[in-house]
């Protein structure tokens, strides 16, 4: 199943930003992009080399960033603004909850080195809090792509779509599983591989382990179905309820703290409209700070490699659910 589904090569989420935008510095002459001094590391170099005219460097500044980024969308620009996810969530919240968000302005930040996966960089640049932070704001749409494909597709959407964005990017190479001819929209997810025991909904570069999982889980005789819940926010309830008519055990697994993330975001919409029992589980970070370490063993350490996930469902699924 999964090999019939990846492509051959492995090319980061970051890249597929780089490919959008290639396409919209062409489509779109109100198109503004700006950096904090990390544009070879977010990709943006790409649109910088094509139109530099539309290209702003702010320097290590990144409150300055997402204020420049403000006057411009406020001047009738679409502005997409990038750096690395701790600093656009962290060092800035003030100016995209006060400013960006507020006057729901036209901004997409586009935060790349998202999560564990950061790698080696360590814990003071693994964002995982930031879909928590950016998810409580009003008038924030939140987006974690699984791969290149959907980094593309999301993204040109998202810039054809009024309002601020924060869409969550990866550093590492992972395996293509979107299409190319495969429709992807906001707030719409797709189940991805089909079940009957039990469903693993994922984010983010994590869908492709959800994927090994499952197949490790065919292997025990557990029949479990995968969603690529790229939309945290809004969250694709419709998907969400054809789910908990069709599974009694649902697991969520994020590459982000398992505290206001996408395993909060469907928890609370489970228990505001469930009509049946339902056995819930959040894999992700448990409420600690990550380490320093190449991203598989980070995934491994953390259980969130194929193993670790299937491991995790046993020793968990066993528990009863009321009938």
């Amino acid at each position: 199943m999964v090999k019939k589904i990846m492509s051959e090569q492995l090319i980061s989420t970051r890249e597929g930003y780089a490919n959008a935008l290639k396409k919209l510095g062409k489509e779109n002459k109100k198109l503004i992009v700006i950096d904090a001094d990390l544009s070879k590391s977010t990709r943006t170099a790409v649109f910088q080399q094509e139109h530099p005219e539309r290209f702003f460097n702010v320097g290590v500044s990144e409150q300055d960033l997402m204020g420049t980024a403000a006057g411009f969308a406020l001047s009738g620009k679409t502005v997409f603004a990038s750096t690395f996810a701790i600093f656009a969530t962290g060092r800035a919240w003030d100016q995209v909850r006060n400013t960006i968000c507020f006057d729901e302005l036209d901004v997409k930040i586009i935060a790349t080195h998202g999560g564990i996966s950061v790698g080696p960089d360590g814990s003071s640049h693994q964002a995982l809090e930031d879909i928590a932070i950016m998810r409580v704001i009003p008038n924030m749409r939140i987006i974690v792509p699984c791969d290149a494909g959907s980094t593309e597709k999301l993204i040109i959407e998202a810039s054809k779509t009024p309002g601020p964005f924060y869409i969550r990017l990866g550093r590492s190479n992972v395996p293509n599983i979107t299409k190319d001819d495969e429709k992807i929209e906001i707030g719409k997810c797709r189940e991805i591989k089909k079940g009957k025991d039990i469903v693993l909904i994922a984010c983010g570069i994590l869908v492709f382990e959800a994927l090994k999982a499952a197949e490790l889980l065919e292997g025990l005789g557990i029949s479990a179905g995968v969603v690529d819940m790229h939309s945290i926010k809004p969250l694709d309830n419709g998907l969400l309820q054809d789910l908990i008519k069709k599974y009694k055990k649902i697991v969520t697994i994020e590459e982000h703290s398992i505290v206001g993330g996408l395993g909060s975001a469907v928890a609370e919409a489970l228990m505001e409209s469930k009509d049946k029992p339902i056995s819930f589980l959040r894999l992700g970070i448990d409420d600690q700070y990550g380490q320093s370490g190449e991203m598989m063993e980070l995934f491994s350490k953390y259980h969130l490699d194929a193993q670790g996930i299937v491991d995790s469902i046993n020793a968990w699924r066993r528990l009863p659910v009321e009938k």
